[in-house]
């Protein structure tokens, strides 16, 4: 480990407190802009949370917005709001002015959305249920995965022979990294499928599902062509030539190629019924097909003493299950067509869904190259592993509170789309739905991201000595404190960062969003060319301080210069 002066001290400390301060202004911002918005005192004169400065009625009729107000409000809502008025002045006018403001309501009525005033702070109404009710099930996705990859490395583990388990994470890891490749397509085909929905176009519904299927089938055929053909060269990015565990990858590798399409079927089916805000079915599907190879493993492993090959048909026999289950329920959903599905659809029909995949490409290559960088600075660090298992160690804690806020990114890209589509209520006939109402379901999500990230930060605060536990050794629980605390305090900007880049994929703004991680993850890279020198590991996770803060700034920018942003 490199010595630490003085200087270098007292310069990291500064540097750690300026990031947290800069986040923290960052954060106070973003909510005191969505606060400016909606935080003005009510007709009545008194001021209270959540609700806009009506207009006032002069002796003709005629409703008066303040500046201030027009200049916080989209038109839709300035629209909405005078209606508003006009309704609630009508009772107390005589016959012919309450003609008139009736006459001019029904006109204004005619042409605006009716959005009921939200506050921005969660408080258990209508909206987060609704909210609640898409995020429970897809935090429990997210938890699902973790899980079952214990469960494997549970039963491997039990075959007592440290090379098997070796070579078994360094297949699965290398099928993980090819099959991300291709992990932008669901995040591009919820977003269409939930505009589609929400304008109640199932072609466009059905297309956006094919398209995506097709498009991933072809490229599952190359990753799973390529693998079959050069295991040994794709084995050799994470094992060396002539590794002992090579002998249980290979076979392990050979079996799981052949998942590659049934894990892409899963994954576009899941963002298909989560674009249509159905987010307990996948939920369903999911735990059966992860139970099928929970009871798997040991049968094959042991019983039939199939050992890391018995692994990987257990694995495959569960993604099978569950793509065939998929595909099962989008036909009854009438999600896809078989006509769509056997005709190559047409370039404009694949544009939307290639350009914007494209874009995610690109924030997945930044991303990625912000963890390798990480990973190889802190396995550079030492030569006793200490570093790595504290860097773990912290990336344990972190998971605590991350799989929550990320399931909130989620719902982010699934509401905001449907959101932004106006609707009209059969029932009523009021019309609902568009920019306004979209910017109300974003300040709540955005609130309870701050909200949340508090919470599960402090959670992680309090379990911390319970969680430095699971090291028997001393040196590696004393270098993972203060990462761990850094990844405690980060939750508070995750919960901002997480929900806001998904916003940015639910408005369909990829390359914003692409060029946003590009920028943090140069000054990430700049910082692990740094701070690592001078505080080691602690110096890895302030260059995660920086990545996030960066990432923030581009969440900021979003929100106050992007689609959703105020209008005068």
């Amino acid at each position: 480990m490199t010595k630490r002066n003085p200087r270098a001290l007292w310069a990291g400390r500064h540097l750690l407190a300026c990031s947290i301060v800069a986040g923290s202004l960052l954060a106070a911002d973003s909510l005191a802009i969505h606060q400016s918005a909606s935080h003005t005192p009510s007709l009545g004169g008194n001021a209270r949370c959540g609700r806009r400065r009506f207009p006032t009625i002069d002796a003709s009729g005629r409703a008066h917005v303040p500046a201030s107000a027009a200049l916080l409000a989209s038109p839709q809502s300035q629209a909405s709001t005078v209606n508003e008025v006009l309704d609630a002045k009508a009772h107390d006018r005589d016959a012919s002015v309450e003609h008139a403001s009736l006459s001019s309501a029904k006109h204004l009525e005619a042409s605006s959305i009716e959005e009921e005033e939200i506050s921005i702070w969660p408080r258990m109404d209508a909206l987060d249920k609704r909210m609640m009710k898409i995020a429970l099930p897809c935090i429990a996705n997210f938890a699902i995965n973790p899980l079952i990859g214990a469960v494997d490395l549970f039963w491997v583990n039990r075959m007592g022979n440290a090379l098997a388990v070796a070579g078994q994470a360094a297949a699965n890891q290398v099928f993980s990294s090819a099959f991300w490749v291709v992990s932008v397509l669901p995040s591009v085909t919820a977003t269409l499928v939930s505009k589609a929905n929400a304008s109640g176009k199932q072609e466009d519904l059905q297309d956006a599902v094919s398209q995506a299927l097709i498009v991933g089938f072809a490229i599952s055929l190359v990753g799973s062509a390529l693998m079959l053909r050069f295991p040994d060269k794709i084995l050799s990015s994470v094992l060396k030539e002539g590794a002992p565990a090579l002998q249980y990858a290979r076979p392990y590798l050979f079996i799981r190629s052949f998942a590659f399409l049934p894990s892409l079927i899963s994954l576009i089916g899941f963002s298909a019924f989560r674009g249509t805000l159905d987010t307990s079915t996948p939920l369903k599907i999911s735990a059966t097909s992860n139970i099928f190879n929970a009871i798997l493993d040991p049968i094959l492993m042991f019983t039939l003493s199939m050992g890391v090959t018995g692994a990987a048909l257990a694995t495959l026999g569960a993604e099978l299950i569950s793509a065939i289950t998929f595909t099962a329920f989008m036909f009854r959903r009438k999600m896809i067509r078989w006509s769509k599905l056997l005709r190559f659809p047409t370039w404009s029909k694949l544009k939307p869904l290639l350009e914007g995949g494209a874009a995610l490409q690109l924030r997945n290559v930044a991303l990625n190259l912000t963890f390798l960088a990480v990973a190889r600075v802190t396995q550079s660090l030492d030569d006793t592993g200490v570093a790595a298992a504290a860097h773990a160690l912290a990336i344990q804690t972190f998971q605590i509170g991350g799989v929550v806020l990320l399931a909130l990114s989620v719902v982010a890209q699934t509401v905001v789309p449907n959101e932004l589509i106006e609707k009209v209520d059969a029932s009523t006939g009021k019309r609902h739905g568009g920019k306004q109402a979209a910017k109300n379901v974003v300040n709540r999500l955005m609130s309870w991201g701050f909200v949340l990230g508090i919470g599960l930060g402090s959670l992680q605060l309090l379990l911390l000595p319970m969680l430095q536990k699971s090291s028997p050794l001393e040196d590696v629980r004393k270098a993972a404190v203060v990462p761990s605390i850094l990844a405690s305090v980060y939750q508070i900007m995750n919960g901002l960062v997480f929900i806001g880049e998904g916003v940015m994929v639910g408005c369909g703004n990829f390359l914003q969003l692409s060029i946003s991680t590009v920028v943090a993850t140069i000054a990430a890279l700049i910082a692990l060319n740094t701070l690592p020198a001078l505080f080691g590991l602690t110096g890895v996770w302030m260059s995660f301080g920086v990545f996030n803060i960066c990432r923030l700034a581009g969440v900021w920018y979003h929100q106050t210069r992007g689609p959703l942003a105020q209008t005068t």
